[in-house]
């Protein structure tokens, strides 16, 4: 995967993160891992690693200063329907002292975000397999991402159980889901909705952030 750093690097300066070269090292280590195991464990229907690279993780590099109070936010996060641990993962390496959990109902997965973290030294990922619904974590996370539920009423209805007072839900989604934003529960409101330019995307990409109503 040598050959996606020049790529990854260019990634990054657009994004204004400043990669060191053991973050780069784990992301492309990530990405040979993810495209190795996606034959056998179907994580994404991308097969072509260098897509890989542009859809998801490039993709997720894009919110990894944005969930969160700053970019030295160390409290915990919580990526619900985590898939092949998107955007988790790449938070995680990028953020190694934020405690990050990956929720995911499928067993496969889920022995797949271990085995990255276990290959890639990511003591600060805690892998959940689990359906949300079922799952009740001693402490709540300051923070629910993710990039995989169907609508942010599921969204909201199905983890608002994991999240503390005060924390937010971060929903990526592509073009503003104004039916979707128009159906939320009473009690949460859109905080901030940030426009993403994910570099080697054409398309609409947002990260809503949403809170409980005081």
């Amino acid at each position: 995967m040598e050959q996606f750093r020049p790529r990854l690097q260019q990634a990054a300066d657009q994004l204004q993160l400043d990669l060191t070269g053991e973050q780069q090292d784990k992301l492309l280590a990530y990405l040979d891992l993810f495209a190795r195991w996606n034959a056998a464990y179907n994580l994404s229907a991308v097969r072509d690693p260098a897509e890989m690279l542009e859809r998801h993780i490039i993709d997720s590099l894009s919110v990894v200063n944005l969930c969160g109070t700053s970019p030295a936010d160390q409290t915990p996060l919580i990526d619900v329907g985590s898939g092949g641990g998107l955007p988790g993962i790449p938070l995680a390496i990028i953020h190694p002292e934020r405690p990050i959990s990956l929720l995911d109902s499928n067993g496969k997965k889920s022995r797949f975000q271990f085995q990255v973290a276990s290959q890639l030294k990511l003591a600060n990922i805690n892998v959940v397999n689990q359906r949300v619904e079922a799952y009740q974590p001693e402490n709540l996370y300051s923070g629910v991402v993710s990039r995989a539920f169907a609508s942010l009423q599921d969204m909201v209805q199905g983890s608002e159980h994991l999240l503390a007072a005060g924390g937010r839900f971060y929903a990526m989604k592509g073009k503003i889901p104004e039916d979707e934003l128009s159906a939320l529960p009473k009690g949460i409101k859109v905080e901030q909705m940030h426009p993403l330019r994910v570099p080697g995307c054409d398309a609409e990409r947002h990260l809503i952030v949403l809170v409980r109503e005081d």
